[in-house]
């Protein structure tokens, strides 16, 4: 399939063949939503902790004696139905992360870029080479082009000046080849992907 290439300044840039595998595919919702969700549980930190019984402050002490008191029969105050107890069958920490295979979650970027191009939402870079690598010059050429929540992919290495001056720019943000994920690319309205991005993606998604 064919798309404009734009450059930065708005201008046009001529065109490019996308990968009808990659760029021309029916995006499916049950496919990015499991990616979505295993890349969401492995960034999960699971440091949730709370006391049990063994590690709450009070004496170990029988509060009262067992029988006589017309009261119920306890032993310490550290039992969970007292105020400040231990709790009971509380979380602990642990890896809330699950398997997903490599042919799977390359399946799940496919359609993620599916469904950006499909959406209309896909702009083809010519370059994120800038001779003024500024962010005020940078945020007055978003603004010109109307992104707004924008994720930029950059070829193999992103550009260090254009990484530079979009640093401090809301809304815009830019990763390399590899940092590219179905997550990132889905919480964005327009995904902009560089002609070198088009080809590092068609590479590593083969």
């Amino acid at each position: 399939m064919k798309a404009d290439v734009i450059k930065l300044d708005g201008g046009k840039a001529g065109t490019v063949d996308l990968d009808e595998a990659l760029f021309g595919l029916e995006p499916r919702a049950d496919i990015l939503h499991r990616v979505v969700r295993w890349q969401r549980n492995n960034a999960q930190a699971g440091t949730h902790k709370v006391k049990t019984r063994s590690e709450t402050s009070y004496s170990t002490k029988k509060i009262y004696r067992q029988k006589g008191t017309g009261g119920a029969r306890h032993g310490d105050r550290n039992a969970p139905i007292f105020r400040k107890g231990g709790v009971y069958k509380g979380p602990t920490p642990r890896s809330h992360g699950h398997e997903l295979t490599k042919k799977f979650r390359k399946l799940g970027l496919r359609h993620a870029l599916s469904a950006k191009a499909t959406a209309g939402e896909l702009v083809v870079l010519d370059t994120t080479d800038v001779k003024d690598a500024k962010t005020s010059v940078l945020a007055k050429a978003v603004k010109e082009l109307g992104w707004k929540r924008t994720l930029v992919i950059d070829g193999a290495d992103v550009n260090e000046g254009f990484a530079r001056a979009a640093r401090n720019i809301e809304g815009l943000d830019i990763l390399p080849t590899m940092g590219a994920n179905v997550y990132d690319i889905l919480k964005r309205d327009t995904l902009v992907i560089t002609k070198a991005g088009v080809e590092a993606l068609e590479a590593r998604l083969k």
